[in-house]
């Protein structure tokens, strides 16, 4: 095995492969991965008072059900607006309806609650495009959950969701990084993680 590598090199080629394989996930696939992913979430969350999540796009696991299923918790759900510029999320609360903004991607039409609204959750649900077994998780590069994250709670409960496949064993890790408490994924379930050494 060749290294050190170039963590920031290595993201990209990672993230290249792994946004190709979804691309190319069959249609019945993310609707057998969205009711499983949802059920789990459903059953990990219970008792959350308070939400953050996001609006899956079609190609991630979750589509079609998420967020509508999180009324089942009988909790406050936030739902993150992109920016028009910049690369800070503000957060909005769920009433039900969304529209679409930045990137094509779809945010809540309620009020609008500033950055720092994600410090009222007891967990968050991350997107992300692969988590390691100690909860480093791939992003899709923006940075826009890493700044984030600097928001959240230090006790929340961080979850991600992916697909099977798109767990690994081991992820570059920057100095950034926050890793994830737990990951959902449609076979195995909510699953919590081991925190990285030092980490």
């Amino acid at each position: 095995m060749v290294e050190p590598a170039d963590p920031v090199l290595t993201k990209v080629v990672l993230r290249e492969n792994l946004l190709a394989r979804r691309r190319a996930r069959p249609m019945t696939d993310r609707v057998a991965a969205a009711d499983a992913v949802a059920a789990a979430l459903l059953t990990g969350l219970a008792g959350v008072r308070t939400l953050a999540a996001f609006v899956p796009d079609p190609t991630e696991p979750g589509t079609g059900r998420l967020p509508d299923a999180y009324a089942g918790l009988g909790a406050r759900i936030l739902l993150p607006v992109v920016p028009v510029r910049g690369r800070v999320l503000e957060w909005g609360l769920c009433t039900g309806e969304l529209e679409t903004g930045r990137f094509g991607l779809s945010h809540p039409t309620g009020p609008r609650l500033g950055p720092t609204a994600i410090g009222q959750a007891d967990a968050v649900v991350v997107p992300a495009l692969a988590v390691d077994r100690t909860g480093i998780r791939l992003g899709r590069g923006g940075g826009y959950y890493d700044r984030a994250l600097v928001h959240a709670r230090p006790d929340a409960v961080l979850v991600t969701v992916v697909f099977d496949d798109e767990r690994v064993d081991e992820l570059p890790r920057e100095v950034h990084d926050r890793p994830v408490t737990a990951v959902v994924t449609p076979s195995g379930g909510w699953e919590d993680l081991a925190p990285p050494h030092g980490g």
